[in-house]
């Protein structure tokens, strides 16, 4: 029951106090002035309050309170969470240089890593364990900063970042269950029906935005669960699973920060350069961006279940080829929609890789060949 009821109890239960609450949170943000109006970058049209996160926050942690024990040691994430979330707030009132914001966001990491939630191994496909010493306090550390900045840059259209954390933590959260682990279990849903709620308000066109208080929030708590869910076991998927099932907000950041260091800017400067903007750029509206990366993330966690549920060894090294053949087709139609969506947006000049330029030497030079023996002829 522990691993199955309550989840889902959590979830309903963060739903309706997230619904609840989310009005009252925009009341809060109008009267304060913490209002997020149309500027050059932003693609809303009208001032819009931005203290959404407050109601998240709470429809998370009333059933998180209320089902885990009390001498959980996730009590820890719950603490790092709730500061990084008032970090979040201050900078949505009050606003924060880049600098005070990753020193914040690293001092509220450090809370669950120094209480004992670290990935303290790597369990990788038939090689087995290896144990990361010392070296598991700042890889936390930055899993944690890096995840939930990643989630806060999702944040930059109507629905897009609560839907993906929804997705996300939904299949962190069916994770954990199937390995017995029910306190990231019920986090995990709890977070799910937060963000699921929330989105009742934030889907297109948005009445309430969520704030850094709300997108450092979420990717805190996935950065955590998907520790205590999944990396710190002994499951074949503990690494892999997490990387596949954040691998849109993960590919997005990697290629902005990528394009940003190529330009000399800082890793922190506003642009219009990530995947939402780049839909929104080649004429996608926002319902049907926000709806293709749902889509997308969707796609990626059921590789992730895929990986965990489908039958692809027997235990002893050897593969079972039904189970590989049908993980390997849930893989390639994964790859062929991020290869389609990479095309579309562009991500890639195609024109511009070695390849095609080599491509386009070498038939150069086979013309020019042909066109000199022809004027000797």
């Amino acid at each position: 029951m522990t691993t199955t009821l309550i989840p889902v109890l959590s979830a309903l239960t963060a739903f309706l106090v997230t619904v609840g609450l989310t009005p009252a949170a925009a009341r809060l943000a109008h009267a304060i002035g913490a209002v997020d109006r149309p500027s050059g970058r932003r693609i809303h049209r009208l001032a819009t309050p931005r203290l959404g996160g407050i109601a998240i926050v709470a429809g998370f942690l009333v059933p998180a309170i209320f089902f885990l024990p009390v001498e959980s040691a996730t009590r820890a994430l719950l603490v790092g969470a709730v500061l990084i979330a008032t970090l979040g707030l201050v900078d949505d009132v009050w606003g924060l240089d880049p600098a005070t914001k990753l020193i914040g966001q690293v001092a509220c990491a450090a809370v669950p890593v120094s209480a004992g939630l670290t990935i303290d191994h790597i369990t990788i496909p038939f090689l087995g364990v290896g144990d990361l010493g010392v070296a598991q306090y700042p890889l936390t550390v930055l899993w944690f900063v890096a995840l939930v900045n990643m989630i806060n840059f999702t944040d930059g259209m109507d629905g897009l970042a609560a839907g993906v954390a929804a997705i996300g933590a939904v299949t962190f959260a069916i994770l954990a269950a199937s390995l017995d682990r029910a306190d990231p279990a019920i986090l995990a849903a709890a977070l799910a029906g937060a963000a699921a709620g929330f989105l009742v308000f934030n889907f297109h066109p948005a009445r309430v935005f969520m704030g850094d208080g709300g997108s450092m929030f979420l990717g805190f708590v996935l950065a955590g669960v998907a520790i205590s869910g999944v990396m710190k076991s002994a499951a074949a998927i503990a690494v892999v699973a997490p990387l596949v099932i954040l691998a849109i907000p993960i590919l997005d950041t990697s290629f902005v920060i990528l394009k940003r260091l190529k330009r000399g800017l800082p890793i922190y400067s506003a642009d219009r350069s990530h995947f939402h903007h780049r839909f929104f750029n080649i004429g996608w509206g926002q319902r049907k961006t926000v709806l293709a990366l749902y889509a997308w993330c969707a796609l990626m966690g059921a590789v992730a279940l895929a990986l965990r549920f489908v039958p692809y060894s027997d235990g002893h090294g050897n593969l079972r080829w039904p189970g590989s053949l049908a993980i390997a087709a849930t893989g390639l139609v994964a790859l062929a929609a991020s290869a389609y969506l990479v095309y579309v947006l562009e991500i890639l000049k195609w024109r511009s890789t070695p390849v095609v330029q080599i491509v386009r030497e070498s038939r150069r030079a086979r013309a020019d060949a042909r066109l000199a023996e022809a004027s000797r002829d």
